[in-house]
């Protein structure tokens, strides 16, 4: 395997413990072939899927979500570009909602956020008597509506 790289070179080369390396192979998430005396030998188109895993993670896909997007691209060559974009298309707005919800708790952290406390003196100019709380548990005021399944 020409450009072959070993688990302590894509452990370094990726940041990520061999350990980890190990287990996202065994989850079908990377892919390795193996010598004659069983040693792993990742391809360095590996590295890309390593990063993708643990940007996704970052941002709260979990790792079965991740398996599905990976197995969205192509076996038998390097992802290309648009590769990459549809699969990073198909969680845009999930990924929107929550730089909202981020940008809306940065901004806001300091003020209420109508989690119902009425412990600080300010709730009682945002949340008199606790209203909010006839809206369902939780940060009232950061928190989308919840639908009607629960989610």
């Amino acid at each position: 395997m020409q450009d072959a790289l070993t688990i302590g070179e894509l452990s370094v080369r990726s940041g990520v413990a061999p350990s980890a390396l190990r287990y996202y192979e065994r989850l079908g998430l990377i892919r390795a072939d193996r010598t004659g005396g069983n040693q792993r030998r990742y391809a360095r188109a590996e590295l890309r899927r390593v990063a993708f895993i643990r940007i996704s993670q970052q941002v709260g896909v979990s790792l079965d979500e991740i398996r599905e997007a990976l197995e969205s691209l192509p076996d038998n060559r390097t992802p290309s570009p648009q590769d990459w974009e549809h699969l990073s298309a198909s969680w845009r707005g999930r990924l929107d909602e929550k730089i909202r919800l981020l940008t809306k708790l940065r901004d806001d952290l300091d003020g209420c956020i109508g989690c119902g406390c009425l412990s600080m003196q300010r709730c009682t100019l945002y949340n008199p008597g606790d209203t909010l709380a006839a809206q369902g548990p939780g940060a009232r005021l950061m928190l989308p509506p919840a639908s009607p399944d629960g989610q």
